[in-house]
């Protein structure tokens, strides 16, 4: 799996585990639904460590926690 994929699928997992659209989401979030949904959609193809962070804080959990999923283990290398 890639890590784009990863991060798409774990955003999901989260949403579903809170109870929580995607509008739910950027609204606690303080990000804007569009930048979401270019992340949901694969047209953002490089988030940064702070809009994870956004996210993170909008859920109250920490970085760690976010990424302590089997989601990101055995990523595939990924050349640019």
């Amino acid at each position: 799996m890639r890590s784009k994929e990863a991060l798409q699928k774990r955003i999901c997992e989260l949403c579903r585990q809170n109870c929580l659209t995607l509008t739910g989401l950027a609204s606690l979030c303080g990000i804007t639904q569009s930048t979401l949904n270019n992340i949901m959609s694969g047209r953002n193809n490089s988030v940064t460590v702070s809009t994870v962070q956004k996210i993170c804080d909008g859920l109250q959990i920490d970085l760690p926690t976010f990424f302590d999923s089997d989601l990101f283990r055995d990523l595939e290398q990924e050349i640019y």
